[in-house]
């Protein structure tokens, strides 16, 4: 497929912010037949919409740079795809990483299958990611901006999905896409990046969970089983979590802080423990649902680098492939490896898909 040819019609997913503005500048100076989407995909209980400051951003950047512009409605699809996935991960003391669901399912899945049906050639979004084409094959690479790199995010999506996707921002440096939002005058040069969670937005974390999944609080122990506090539900907390226990001022003497180690969900028990010790790091993990995207046939056993979170630098590891899924041992230890969220595999600059962590080895066993 040829991304280069004149005319080519591209929907580019506009969100209000810089990124995706750039991204449209540029497909429509290249000479592409550009029309900017705002997706709408959440709505709050009362029905109320959070995003009507962003669709007036879309609205402003759309008639600077003259391209057609609408909206469409996903929120059924969002709630039955990513939210209830969401909720469901958060109530059974793991955590999710919704921002890698909203890619799969919503904007490469729901959007992709519209803009298609619309008459458009190709999709086109904000992420800092790049494609290289190469006889009906598709490889994600990182983007060259290294602190903006969103492959991790992207690492669920399949080989066809990609073949119908634009990154046109990939090969620039953030500041790069500031500076050509200030010198074509964007509305949004100046925007601040949007944070918090894919298409929610910024809350209180704990009172928007406290919202959908009922609070059960419980006893917060030591390693050693003695205990240190309460706490206020297992769904709040994560493992290697610092902030917001409640228990800076307890010590055993030594002054150091207290992180989450561990989650008895039988027993309802946050596990914490003084310092970052053994208990805190593992070995390896374990992922049940692999996504490939390249089509080439990957060996069964081979070297590479890997993510357990966000922006995390890339860890060799060693992969196993197993029944559509692998096993990741690491060569040095790694801290908080958190199931639910996604261990995403690299090939040098290249992605090489990832999945879900199931469960990990630890260093040391808790006991309590």
């Amino acid at each position: 497929m040829d991304e280069t040819r004149d005319n080519s019609s591209v929907i580019v997913g506009l969100s209000g912010g810089v990124d995706s503005a750039v991204a449209a500048l540029l497909l429509k100076e290249q000479g592409y037949e550009v029309t900017g989407v705002f997706m709408r995909n959440w709505e709050d209980l009362d029905g109320s919409c959070p995003a009507e400051e962003d669709f007036e951003d879309v609205r402003r950047v759309s008639e600077a740079l003259d391209i057609p512009y609408y909206t469409v409605n996903f929120t059924k699809e969002y709630q039955e795809r990513v939210f209830s996935y969401f909720l469901s991960e958060y109530a059974a003391g793991r955590t999710p990483n919704p921002d890698i669901l909203c890619n799969t399912e919503i904007k490469f899945k729901a959007f992709l299958d519209f803009a298609m049906k619309s008459g458009a050639n190709f999709l086109a979004t904000g992420h800092y990611a790049r494609l290289s084409r190469d006889q009906g094959d598709v490889h994600l690479l990182k983007g060259l901006d290294g602190g903006k790199d969103q492959t991790y995010f992207l690492a669920g999506l399949t080989n066809e999905q990609l073949s119908r996707a634009m990154f046109p921002i990939g090969d620039l440096q953030k500041k790069e896409v500031r500076d050509l939002a200030r010198r074509y005058e964007l509305p949004v040069a100046e925007k601040k990046d949007s944070t918090g969670i894919c298409f929610i937005g910024e809350r209180n974390f704990k009172k928007f969970l406290m919202t959908y999944l009922p609070a059960t609080p419980g006893d917060m122990v030591d390693e050693h089983g003695r205990r240190i506090g309460r706490h206020d539900g297992l769904m709040y907390y994560t493992l290697g979590q610092r902030r917001g226990l409640g228990i800076g001022g307890r010590s055993d003497g030594s002054g150091e802080s207290w992180f989450v180690i561990g989650k008895d969900l039988k027993r309802n028990l946050l596990v914490v423990q003084q310092g970052e010790h053994e208990e805190l790091y593992s070995l390896s993990l374990t992922v049940d649902r692999l996504n490939v995207i390249p089509r080439e046939d990957l060996p069964k056993r081979f070297e590479c680098t890997a993510k357990f979170r966000y922006r995390q630098p890339d860890q060799a590891v060693e992969v196993e492939l197993r029944d559509g899924g692998a096993f990741v041992r690491f060569k040095e230890p790694q801290r908080a490896v958190t199931p639910g969220q996604w261990c995403v595999l690299y090939r040098g600059q290249e992605c090489l898909g990832g999945g879900p962590i199931e469960a990990t080895e630890p260093m040391k066993e808790i006991r309590i």
